[in-house]
């Protein structure tokens, strides 16, 4: 069955689902700046706008446009940062 997240005041939301792949998020972000951290290996997929990421271990913010994918590390803090609404689909591993 489908889970709501919502973070950061309702800035950012998500739903949760099965793929075949594993565990999933389809969400959306809200313009701002955010910081993350995750319990599993995290795979990310903007579907929509421009998400700037810092990674961990990196000192440069670096641009995901529309189909480009990141990826963080389990027991790990990331920022994200937009200018306009951003939409992404997220695979735990």
């Amino acid at each position: 069955m489908f889970k709501v997240n919502e973070y950061f005041n309702g800035n950012v939301m998500s739903m949760a689902f099965q793929t075949e792949e594993g565990r999933a998020t389809i969400g959306v972000m809200a313009k701002g700046e955010y910081e993350f951290g995750t319990s599993t290996i995290e795979i990310m997929t903007i579907t929509s706008g421009v998400l700037e990421v810092k990674l961990p271990g990196e000192s440069e913010w670096k641009a995901y446009k529309e189909f480009e994918t990141f990826q963080v590390a389990k027991d790990q803090k990331f920022l994200c940062r937009c200018n306009g609404d951003v939409s992404y689909r997220c695979l735990y591993k």
